[in-house]
């Protein structure tokens, strides 16, 4: 599994399972000729998405970014729309590091769509239980909200079983959370209306999570936007302020989505000065 170190804490990527969307859809308007530079695409016009959590083992407990696509969340029909070829296998990749769902602590929450939320819940039987069940999960209160009232757009993605097993290990906040000293939540807002950032800093490395308002590194540029998002002009603002900011800190930012590389730095000129690539070892198309 990939890994970087920010200081004492580790971060590792977790197997959390993929999709194939169209290339059209996650760059926007932005055109084929431009965005097929930087992300490859296959003959259906789909690209290639991981739906990786981010393990971070901090002096304070063991916390994810986001829980994967889970498994038994969709039927075969599903699967074939949203491109899935692999589920998520969060437990095995616990058990590599010597974990169990049972030693997470907390679950930052980006946002709650279904690629991210899946992972919070899991079959047992016939019944759905939480399957980090001694974890504490954030999520941004206008999140939360949507989550149980998702409007006509939003319920195809804001499932009840990935709450309803849950609702009694959620925290919400409004504007920002310090989790600990080392890990904060901001609320951005974007691809939805509850979406929230995570900034990770300790001794003189900073990592910075922004979720899907960057959810590759091909989407540096802040004008290109998925059309999934809900606010897109609050996308860009919110990009241009925290890219900045994340070039300034010298900090690596970090991806949930992207299939080639897990973290990235730039320099003022936009220019990648660092990388960690993902492991290549299987076909991405």
């Amino acid at each position: 599994m990939d890994t970087l170190h920010i200081g004492e804490i580790t971060a590792t990527w977790l197997r959390g399972g993929n999709t194939h969307l169209d290339g059209g859809a996650m760059f926007g308007v932005v055109p084929k000729a431009l965005w097929s530079r930087k992300y490859e695409h296959n003959d259906t016009n789909q690209i290639h998405l991981r739906t990786d959590p981010i393990l971070l083992q901090t002096k304070s407990g063991n916390m994810l970014i986001d829980s994967g696509i889970g498994n038994g969340k969709m039927n075969e029909k599903m699967k074939r729309n949203q491109g899935v070829t692999e589920e998520s296998s969060i437990e095995a990749s616990l058990a590599e590091l010597g974990l169990t769902p049972a030693d997470i602590h907390f679950v930052l929450m980006t946002h709650l769509h279904f690629d991210h939320a899946s992972g919070l819940t899991k079959w047992t039987g016939d019944t759905l239980v939480p399957t980090f069940p001694n974890a504490k999960i954030y999520v941004s209160k206008t999140e939360w909200e949507e989550m149980r009232q998702p409007n006509i757009r939003s319920r195809n993605t804001y499932w009840k079983e990935n709450w309803e097993p849950i609702q009694h290990q959620v925290h919400t906040f409004a504007k920002e959370l310090y989790v600990t000293e080392q890990v904060r939540m901001v609320h951005t807002g974007g691809h939805s209306d509850g979406h929230a950032i995570i900034i990770v800093k300790d001794r003189e490395d900073t990592l910075l999570h922004m979720g899907d308002i960057m959810p590759t590194h091909a989407h540096q540029n802040p004008l290109w936007v998925m059309a999934y998002d809900d606010y897109p002009m609050t996308s860009i603002y919110q990009k241009q302020e925290w890219v900045d900011w994340g070039i300034k800190e010298n900090a690596w930012f970090t991806f949930y989505h992207d299939s080639y590389y897990r973290a990235v730095k730039w320099d003022e000129t936009g220019n990648m000065i660092e990388k960690i690539e993902r492991e290549k070892n299987k076909k991405l198309l």
